[in-house]
């Protein structure tokens, strides 16, 4: 056994916007929370993003947005 503790993800609350979003983001549209499970780039900046539920949403440079995040421990 190492003398390591093993590394876990916590979840953190960050402000995203369309060019700092990710893939595994959860984001609360409407009263629900949404995860981002694939991103398309669109022209200036923008993108779409499709969420678990199927739903999709388009950021644009001036959308910004609360979303939890799992950081990785060090």
């Amino acid at each position: 056994m190492s003398g390591r503790a093993p590394r876990s993800a916590s979840p953190s609350t960050v402000e995203i916007t369309s060019t700092s979003v990710q893939c595994g983001d959860v984001i609360q549209v409407g009263g629900q929370p949404c995860q981002v499970t694939d991103l398309v780039q669109l022209p200036h900046s923008s993108k779409q993003l499709l969420f678990e539920s199927g739903e999709l949403l388009t950021m644009h440079t001036r959308t910004r947005l609360v979303a939890v995040r799992a950081l990785r421990g060090r």
